[in-house]
């Protein structure tokens, strides 16, 4: 271990964009636009215009980067295995409504760390935690609120 002090942080650094493979890009970008409500800003499509090889998706102030692997390179059952993204939102339980709205499946709301944790899980196995600041106790469900 060094006893040199740690450098001062970099200033420059802006943003942290998730890059993550996929094994269908277009199931994927149907399942983030579609879906989930992601834009569409960047694309390379080196084979054809109409087949994307890598994207860069938008949602609010979140980004995201895909691009589909080659099989031979990365093991399928791999994809997706011990990853969570946690995306900070104003209102996770009414992103659960938009979504069911939209013909998604995510699981019940609850409530985790002093935010409510609505989770959907990706065609290739990422789990995606939408989040927002509640008082509401801990551990409690949606379904546990009184109508």
């Amino acid at each position: 271990m060094s006893t040199t002090p740690n450098p001062a942080p970099v200033t420059d650094v802006k943003q942290v964009v998730p890059f993550i493979m996929v094994t269908d890009m277009s199931r994927s970008l149907r399942f983030y636009t579609d879906g989930l409500g992601f834009t569409l800003k960047n694309k390379w499509t080196p084979d054809s215009p109409e087949k994307i090889r890598w994207c860069w998706l938008e949602l609010g102030g979140a980004a995201l980067m895909l691009q589909e692997y080659n099989p031979n390179r990365i093991p399928q059952e791999k994809c997706g295995v011990g990853v969570s993204l946690c995306f900070q939102c104003q209102d996770a339980v009414a992103l659960y409504h938009e979504f069911l709205s939209r013909g998604l499946t995510p699981q019940e709301p609850f409530v985790g760390n002093s935010m409510w944790d609505s989770l959907i899980i990706d065609p290739d196995g990422y789990h995606l935690h939408f989040e927002s600041s509640t008082k509401v106790p801990e551990e409690t469900k949606l379904s546990d609120l009184p109508r």
